[in-house]
């Protein structure tokens, strides 16, 4: 028996059922690799679902850390504070976009940040309701599940779910949702299900991570700041798996030119150590009152020091012009896949944050889920680490380190289009320009 075989066993009798795996059991991991328990090797393009942004074990974030495990692990923030989450809150307020004051609070999860931009957004304007789109996923909480626009895994059976959240429609050109369709099913929600004047917040993912790396487009992101200013709506940008780099900027939604008014984080930012938080304008961040904000973990010393060595390591290793040469290098090879295989209906994202989907006809486009499942396990035995995303269970994201080496990054390419090949029932020597 394999030493993965027994570990499945051992899952399965000591682990809920609900909590899914890859059944890949790591022992080891340098950057853009994985070593599992019985030596095999694998190219991550998952990052810890775009967590390690800079690479697993970082040198200078293993160094942070250990230099902070020298001082102290934990006081908690609210009964003996720390310099470093001034520091880091100072740092990310000057790297976010607007030209105003800004804090942070720093918390564990990114469901947590999500919460407690929620919290803020409706202490400071004294109403209930809350906008996210169909398609987002915002965590795994009751409420944060309530806002997510994707059922299966994330909301069946879980319900009921808090009440005042509402879906709209989100733009998808690819399934034909344009900006002004999805304009204006939001307005219809305005006169038919929620008083504008009663909504608290609109929440939207500038590029949708289990949506399908649906990408907002500029016009929609600039009606929805128009429309929040008109009514008095909090606009969040939840950049938990866009931000840190991953697209080519700090935040995705610079991509649009637009600024929000709270921001949302977590995931690379901590460089693989659990750290979360909300940047935002001063005085709705200042709504609440003392005591209420916070946690006991909340701006972990150790996940602080790992913050700061990432945004060092984003400035001098030129991270952001790294992203966008890793999506280049991605975008290329799927679009030559894409023009000699018509079941990849479209290849999509921004920067290091890069998706193709899944169809059974181009016409069509029926959601093919079963051949996404079948690309995922074809690279899996090659040694590539892929996860899926989608409404519909049908679109391949590609989420390597930022770090990734040239050569490993070119490799794991030519393992994803012999995947795709074999997964398709197309000899892999016909891969030709793929």
């Amino acid at each position: 028996m394999s030493k993965t075989t027994d570990l499945k066993a051992r899952q399965s009798a000591a682990v809920p059922a609900g909590v899914g795996s890859k059944g890949i059991f790591v022992t080891k991991a340098e950057n853009s690799e994985l070593w599992d328990v019985d030596g095999r090797r694998f190219i991550d393009f998952a990052a810890g679902i775009a967590v390690v942004n800079t690479g697993h074990r970082h040198p200078r974030v293993m160094q942070a850390v250990a230099r902070q495990c020298e001082q102290f692990a934990h006081t908690c923030f609210h009964v003996a504070s720390y310099e470093s989450y001034i520091a880091l809150a100072e740092r990310l307020n000057a790297m976010a976009p607007g030209d105003f004051p800004k804090k942070t609070i720093f918390l564990n999860s990114g469901a947590e940040a999500i919460e407690n931009a929620i919290k803020i957004s409706r202490i400071y304007t004294k109403r209930p309701a809350v906008i996210a789109f169909a398609g987002a996923f915002h965590g795994r909480t009751l409420l944060t599940m309530g806002l997510t626009g994707k059922v299966m895994p994330y909301k069946r059976g879980f319900g009921p779910f808090p009440a005042d959240i509402y879906h709209a429609e989100f733009p998808n050109a690819y399934r034909g949702v344009s900006s002004e369709d999805a304009l204006a099913n939001l307005d219809q929600l305005f006169h038919a299900d929620v008083d504008p004047k009663s909504v608290a917040a609109i929440i939207v993912e500038p590029v949708q991570g289990e949506g399908g790396f649906n990408v907002a487009p500029v016009e929609f992101v600039r009606a929805l700041r128009r429309i929040c200013d008109e009514h008095g709506i909090v606009m969040i940008a939840d950049e938990i798996q866009t931000g840190i780099a991953r697209t080519g900027k700090m935040f995705a939604v610079e991509h649009t030119g637009e600024v929000p008014d709270l921001i949302t984080v977590a995931k690379g930012l901590g460089g693989g150590l659990p750290l979360s938080g909300v940047i935002g304008r001063a005085t709705i961040m200042d709504a609440a009152h003392a005591g209420g904000l916070g946690g006991t973990y909340g701006g972990n010393p150790l996940s602080l020091a790992a913050a700061h060595a990432v945004l060092d390591v984003i400035e001098t290793e030129g991270l952001f012009a790294r992203a966008l040469k890793v999506g280049a290098a991605m975008r290329a090879r799927l679009d030559a896949l894409a023009t000699k295989l018509p079941c990849i209906g479209e290849v999509r994202g921004v920067g290091a944050m890069i998706a193709f989907e899944l169809v059974k006809d181009p016409q069509t486009k029926e959601p093919d889920a079963a051949l996404t499942a079948s690309i995922l396990a074809h690279a899996e035995k090659r040694g590539l680490i892929l996860l899926s995303c989608g409404v519909n269970a049908n679109v391949v994201r590609l989420l390597s380190p930022l770090t990734i080496q040239d050569n490993v990054l070119e490799e794991g390419l030519n393992i994803l289009a012999d995947s795709v090949h074999a997964a398709c029932g197309i000899a892999t020597g016909a891969r030709a320009v793929a």
